[in-house]
């Protein structure tokens, strides 16, 4: 009895140990799986030798100048960050109303366009150490900025805003828009145009946007910021997909050694933009 009671305990021990090493086996697999996950981004673009990012053309940050020559502050500081990181910056042009889309089809590596951190936008993607402030502002025809200062003179006016951006939830979630009719557009740049066509009123967009674009000598100097109408203070960051922690620790690094260097509050004094730097 002694020793068939043995052989059951000693059948019992090795079962276990054999569960045992299975569920560690396991775990480990698990563990391995999960890291190459994270990893395999940063492997693909390096292996690549080029990020690809999602841009929307708009100045004074990814435009076309007289040469036809990409060019503006994203379009600089990217390149730069990507000189640290060992590879091509390459620029691709998105409807941002896919951004998230075209980021999760491996279309674009990143989305990097003066994209404004949201919580909603923190759980469906990885983004970066904010890099810039902004705020959304209102734009209309120079002979009409000192009409919409209140609600009540908004009431009725057509009002558009890039959809799926910042200045589309201002325009229709703000109380001060409430009795405004709401249009959307596909890019900034065509709610400015809307507005100087005569066909909107009042276009909500990026403050940064206005920098570059409304100023003497321009095609929209006959627009103009409505002053003291600002909303929804923001900061722009780097977005890649949710999970890739290795390709977003290494764009934070890039971006720090930058800035460092001064290159980065360099690109944007060139653009007037240096005021709204967060990383200097």
């Amino acid at each position: 009895m002694k020793k068939l009671t043995a052989l059951i305990l000693a059948g019992l021990m090795a079962v276990t140990a054999l569960a045992g090493c299975g569920g560690n086996s396991e775990s480990t697999a698990d563990k391995s799986s999960s890291e190459k996950a994270s990893n395999g981004d940063w492997d693909y673009v390096k292996n690549k030798g080029e990020l690809t990012i999602g841009i929307t053309y708009f100045e004074p940050m990814n435009y076309k100048d007289e040469n036809g020559e990409l060019t503006g502050f994203e379009t600089e500081f990217a390149q730069s960050v990507c000189e640290k990181l060992g590879v091509k910056a390459n620029f691709q042009k998105i409807d941002w109303d896919s951004k998230e889309v075209e980021l999760n089809a491996k279309t674009i590596d990143c989305i990097w366009n003066g994209l404004t951190i949201t919580d909603e936008r923190k759980e469906n993607m990885g983004i970066s150490t904010p890099y810039m402030g902004n705020k959304q502002i209102m734009v209309t025809k120079a002979d009409k900025a000192d009409k919409y200062t209140s609600a009540e003179a908004v009431k009725g006016a057509t009002v558009v805003a890039e959809k799926k951006s910042a200045g589309e939830d201002v325009a229709k979630s703000d109380e001060f828009f409430k009795e405004a009719n709401y249009v959307s557009v596909d890019s900034q740049a065509k709610a400015l145009l809307e507005v100087k066509s005569g066909t909107a009123d009042i276009a909500v967009i990026d403050y940064v946007m206005s920098i570059g674009t409304i100023t003497n000598g321009s095609d929209y100097a006959d627009l103009k910021v409505v002053d003291g109408k600002d909303f929804a203070e923001e900061q722009y960051g780097i977005a890649v997909r949710k999970g890739d922690t290795e390709t977003l620790n290494k764009i934070n690094e890039a971006v720090k050694a930058v800035a460092d260097e001064g290159k980065l509050k360099e690109i944007a004094k060139k653009y007037s933009l240096e005021d709204l730097l967060l990383v200097k």
